[in-house]
């Protein structure tokens, strides 16, 4: 291991955050016991507060849809979707009842390997990597186990050079496009999903392993409405307001950004020094990405049978 600083250190290849995961606990994650009805939800970090708000509406087509809104189920969206390697809170992983939806930003090759019978399921979700860096710097900020960027140009160096929590964004996705063939997986995008609500919760009763609760019309708008990025940035379930002090710092910040937040802080010769570098690899990932909220997103969704490379 070759720790960048003293809040992260390299472990297979990839930055760990040192105070939340071990490397004896990362080695025991391969062997971690996949049950054929779970989905997992995969991003590289700050990949967009759809992930959260994907979470959240994975959650809520549940048996539960009711408890939850009308208010009675009080449980928190990371105890309903816990995470995988960063298990702060200490979640029962292999006592939670099916179907379980679990979170991991863990690239292809450290997930466990029995993801590759290609039973349980699988969903990606990608941003424009633009706002992906912009979330990142702010959640560094707030960030109490991380290192507190000095100013946003040297992030910027650092986040282009993959020196930062999770590595590099271009080796992440690019490693679990190459290898979709080996997994069961469907590649969603942050801005394409926000922006078609309905949509997703009726392909998370469709396409997931969740209890098959037959949603009335209403119940899908209640869905929807309940998990928008405005009533999720006020409920104390899902706001992640509900964080140990010690791990997330809010008084230096937000946990939630915007589409095309990118351009209130990126200088045109930043984002063209970013282009320079991202350019030639994400044209060849087949994605189209969405770089402003005023802009329509084209669909990047995609199974591995349909996109064999």
């Amino acid at each position: 291991m070759e720790p960048e600083n003293e809040s992260l250190y390299k472990y297979k290849g990839l930055y760990f955050i040192t105070d939340l995961i071990s490397p004896e606990n990362l080695d025991s994650l391969d062997s971690f016991e996949i049950r054929d009805d779970d989905t997992f939800i995969i991003t590289y970090p700050k990949s967009g507060k759809f992930k959260d708000i994907f979470q959240e509406r994975v959650n809520l087509v549940s048996n539960a849809v009711i408890q939850f809104l009308n208010g009675t189920e009080n449980i928190s969206l990371i105890d309903r979707a816990p995470w995988l390697e960063y298990n702060i809170f200490h979640v029962d992983l292999p006592s939670c009842s099916s179907p379980r939806v679990i979170c991991s930003h863990l690239p292809y090759y450290l997930v466990p390997k029995g993801l590759q019978n290609k039973r349980a399921k699988i969903i990606y979700v990608l941003r424009n990597p633009k706002d992906v860096l912009v979330s990142d710097y702010h959640f560094h900020k707030i960030s109490v186990r991380v290192e507190t960027p000095k100013e946003f140009d040297m992030f910027l160096d650092k986040f282009l050079a993959g020196k930062v929590f999770c590595s590099s964004w271009l080796d992440h996705v690019e490693g679990w496009y190459c290898h979709k063939s080996d997994f069961n997986i469907l590649f969603l995008s942050h801005e394409e999903m926000k922006k078609v609500g309905c949509v997703s919760v009726k392909f998370c009763t469709e396409n997931m392993h969740l209890p098959r609760k037959k949603l009335t019309e209403k119940e899908v708008d209640d869905v929807v409405d309940k998990a928008t990025s405005d009533n999720m940035k006020v409920d104390s379930r899902a706001n992640y307001t509900f964080m140990p002090p010690d791990v997330l710092d809010f008084s230096k910040g937000n946990f939630l950004r915007t589409i095309g937040d990118w351009k209130n802080l990126m200088t045109v010769a930043q984002s063209e020094r970013f282009d320079r570098v991202f350019k030639e690899r994400m044209e060849k990932l087949l994605f189209k990405f969405c770089w402003d909220i005023q802009e329509d997103p084209q669909p990047i969704s995609s199974s591995a049978e349909e996109n064999n490379m």
